[in-house]
């Protein structure tokens, strides 16, 4: 069979045919009565096992060895072709991710991609003044690329790198909710609580919903933040999680702080009071527990809490009785 009929045959062009034959790969064994080379049947065999190995990504030098070392052993090699698989689509993840950023970023012009593409590389830097600087300077971006912020700012672990994401997270309003929400729901703790800590710096409804939805988060830590956060914002659904933040004595001044400002709310008052009040009641919490409870209420007005100070002044627990009193006395002087 003549060149030219291989190559209609066997889709390989009678170029690449020729480019075998000068590498020694595969080389027309037989002549026909016109003097010219024809392929044989095990030739035609041979370009197709040339084309096979090549498709798994061997180099030509590597198929020749492949085909004709009798040492050969295909093990060493296929393992070295996932790892070098590996790597290519690693690379290529990297850089349609890199795509994908710019584009959102609507880029008006090759200024503004290039702008970006800088913007992008600092933020990968070694340098945590190099990453804060490239966080700061998004302030004079038009469009900064949020997925890229936020994905930085989910595994930025200097504080002063991670304050000037969030900052800019802050400044990218509802844009940055999305990419966080994802990190609320990663498996490793820390990126769970880089996200509620981001969220809880970004105003407005989407970043205060998904707040309320993570105040149900199995992580007691994430819940604890957003809590906190929540209770700046006025939101009601914080109270049980800022209550139980007093009983366990975990950030418990905050709770504290955070629950005598929602208490500001005459809506929200006897709620709060009586939240307090039924934890006080409840079996089972530990004396440091009651006497941070009754510290609690110094803030929070109203007869309910009133009524509960006047109790808890004949307390037996003699420190709960005292501050009692003491809080009692305040308000009569009020």
């Amino acid at each position: 069979m003549l060149i030219g009929e291989v190559a209609r045959r066997s889709g390989v062009s009678a170029r690449m045919l020729r480019h075998y034959e000068s590498l020694g790969l595969v080389r027309p064994t037989g002549r026909n009565e016109a003097g010219y080379r024809e392929y044989s049947s095990d030739d035609i065999a041979r370009i197709f096992h040339i084309e096979s190995l090549r498709s798994l990504g061997l180099s030509l030098r590597e198929v020749g060895r492949a085909l004709d070392d009798p040492r050969f052993t295909p093990s060493e090699l296929v393992d070295d072709l996932i790892r070098r698989t590996r790597e290519r689509i690693a690379a290529e993840t990297e850089l349609l991710t890199r795509l994908r950023r710019i584009g959102a970023a609507e880029p008006a012009g090759w200024e503004d991609v290039l702008r970006i593409v800088a913007l992008l590389q600092a933020l990968g830097s070694e340098s945590a003044g190099k990453r804060q600087q490239a966080a700061l300077a998004t302030a004079e971006e038009a469009s900064a690329p949020v997925e890229a912020l936020a994905e930085a700012a989910l595994s930025e672990t200097d504080p002063n790198v991670a304050g000037a994401l969030r900052w800019a997270l802050a400044r990218s309003g509802d844009d940055a909710v999305a990419p966080l929400a994802e990190g609320l729901g990663s498996p490793a703790a820390e990126v769970r609580r880089r996200a509620v800590q981001s969220l809880a710096e970004i105003t407005g409804e989407a970043a205060t919903a998904l707040l309320q939805d993570a105040l149900t988060n199995s992580d007691a830590e994430v819940r604890r933040r957003a809590a906190l956060a929540l209770g700046a914002r006025g939101v009601a659904e914080a109270v049980p999680t800022l209550i139980d933040m007093i009983v366990e004595g975990v950030n418990d001044v905050d709770a504290a702080d955070a629950l005598g400002a929602l208490a500001a709310d005459p809506a929200l008052t006897d709620r709060i009071a009586t939240g307090l009040v039924g934890r006080l009641a409840q079996g089972g919490v530990e004396p440091s527990g009651r006497r941070r409870l009754t510290q609690a209420l110094a803030d929070i007005p109203g007869d309910i809490t009133s009524r509960a100070l006047a109790e808890l002044s004949h307390d037996d627990d003699r420190a709960v009785a005292l501050t009692a009193t003491y809080l009692l006395t305040l308000r009569s002087g009020q």
